[in-house]
C-alpha cells in the first residue's frame, strides 16, 4: 500500500517539484497539496494523509503554528523542508519542538534548487519515518529501561582517571557556564549504576530533534557521566539544535568544539559537517572535531565517534542507537559491545 503524503508549500513551483520528486517512486502517493499552514490544517483533517511535508515561511499561518494545531488535534509524521541558514535552523528545531519528526534542507542557488539532492533525501526519510512509526516517544520507558541496564551492569575499573571524579567543574578556555536553579526543581527516581559506565554515546538520525528533545530533558543534572551525540545534520542544525536542548535541560548541553575537555554532567553535540573524536591528553578526555575520516557516507558519523568512544574508553562505554535510517552507527556498535560495552537500540 502506498504512502499517502501531503505536500505543504507557499511555491507553487515547489509544490509541483515535491510531487514529482515523490511521485516517481512507486511506494508513495501525493494525495494533495497546500500552500499555506491553514490550508494544511484543514487537508489533513479531510484527507487523512499518512505523513505530511511543510514549509516554514508561509502566509496565513507559518510551518511551526500548522505543526503545533496539526498534533494537538489530528497527528501525524510531520518532516520540514527548510532553507540551509542559520535562521532556517533555528526554525526547523522549533518546528521539532511542536512535533515534526525531521526535516530536509533545500539549497538554494541564485535560480534554482538543488533537487538532485532534495530528491536522494526526501524519498528516503519520507519512507524511513513512516516504516520507523515515528508517532510519538515514550519517554518513561526509554529512561526506565536504560536505568535497568546500568543496574544489571557489574563495577568497572576506569581507566581514564579522572573521568568520573571531575563531576561539573569546567577546565577549558571556554567554559560552560553553570546552569541557573531558578526554575523550580523536578522531582526524579535516583539512578544507581551509572558509575559503572564512562560515557555514554547517542547515534541518531531520522525523527532525532523530536526524540532527543523528549530525552534528554529527562536526564538529571546531577549527571555523572559524560553524553556525546551524533545527530544526522548540517552545519548551523547542531548548533540550533544543542542551544534548544541547553534551555530545556538540566544538563550543559553544547555544539562540541575541538580540544574541548570531555567532563560529566555534559552533553556534546557533533557539529554537522564534522565528526566528533575522543582524545586521551593525560588523565583527561578530549574532543577531537575533524572533517577525518571523509570517506564515509555521514559526517558527522556514528561509526567514527563509536569507534573513537571504544579506543578512549572501551568496555566502560554505553552505546545507545535510537531512531534512523541506513547502517551508520553497525560497526561502532559491535566494537563496544565485543570490548565488554553495553548497547541499547531502539526497536
Amino acid at each position: 500500500m502506498a504512502i499517502r503524503v501531503l505536500v505543504t508549500d507557499d511555491s507553487a513551483f515547489m509544490r509541483k517539484a515535491i510531487s514529482m520528486i515523490l511521485e516517481e517512486d512507486p511506494g508513495i502517493e501525493v494525495v494533495g497539496t497546500a500552500r499555506d499552514g491553514q490550508e494544511a490544517v484543514e487537508k489533513v483533517r479531510e484527507l487523512k494523509p499518512d505523513l505530511l511535508t511543510m514549509d516554514i515561511e508561509m502566509p496565513r499561518m507559518d510551518g511551526i503554528a500548522a505543526t503545533r494545531e496539526i498534533m494537538a488535534n489530528t497527528p501525524l509524521p510531520i518532516i520540514i523542508i527548510s532553507s540551509l541558514t542559520a535562521e532556517g535552523a533555528q526554525n526547523t528545531i522549533e518546528a521539532m519542538q511542536a512535533g515534526a519528526v525531521d526535516f530536509i534542507t533545500k539549497e538554494m542557488s541564485s535560480i534554482s534548487y538543488d533537487l538532485i539532492q532534495m530528491k536522494r533525501q526526501l524519498t528516503e526519510k519520507v519512507k524511513s519515518v513512516i516504516q520507523s512509526h515515528i508517532k510519538n516517544i515514550d519517554v518513561n520507558s526509554d529512561v526506565k529501561r536504560l536505568r535497568e541496564r546500568y543496574k544489571a551492569r557489574t563495577p568497572a575499573k576506569s581507566h581514564v582517571d579522572g573521568i568520573l571524579s571531575s563531576r561539573k567543574t569546567l577546565s577549558r578556555s571556554n567554559p560552560i557556564p553553570a546552569k541557573s536553579s531558578g526554575r523550580a526543581p523536578v522531582r526524579r527516581v535516583t539512578q544507581p549504576g551509572f558509575e559503572h559506565f564512562q560515557i555514554v554515546v547517542i547515534g541518531i538520525s531520522t525523527g532525532g530533534p523530536f526524540s532527543l528533545q523528549q530525552i534528554i530533558p529527562a536526564l538529571p543534572g546531577d549527571l555523572n557521566i559524560p553524553v556525546a551525540i551524533v545527530q544526522h545534520m548540517p552545519p548551523h542544525f547542531t548548533k540550533s539544535l544543542a542551544d534548544r536542548l541547553n534551555t530545556m535541560s538540566e544538563l550543559n548541553v553544547v555544539e562540541a568544539e575541538d580540544g574541548m575537555e570531555i567532563l560529566p554532567g555534559n552533553v556534546y553535540i557533533a557539529p554537522g559537517g564534522q565528526h566528533l573524536k575522543f582524545a586521551k591528553s593525560g588523565t583527561k578526555v578530549l574532543a577531537k572535531v575533524t572533517p577525518d575520516p571523509q570517506d564515509v557516507l555521514f559526517r558527522p558519523s556514528v561509526d567514527v565517534m563509536f569507534d573513537s568512544a571504544n579506543t578512549v574508553f572501551g568496555g566502560n562505554s554505553l552505546a545507545v542507537i535510537m531512531t534512523g535510517m541506513g547502517k551508520d552507527g553497525l560497526e561502532g556498535t559491535r566494537k563496544i559491545k565485543n570490548s565488554g560495552g553495553y548497547v541499547i537500540a531502539r526497536n
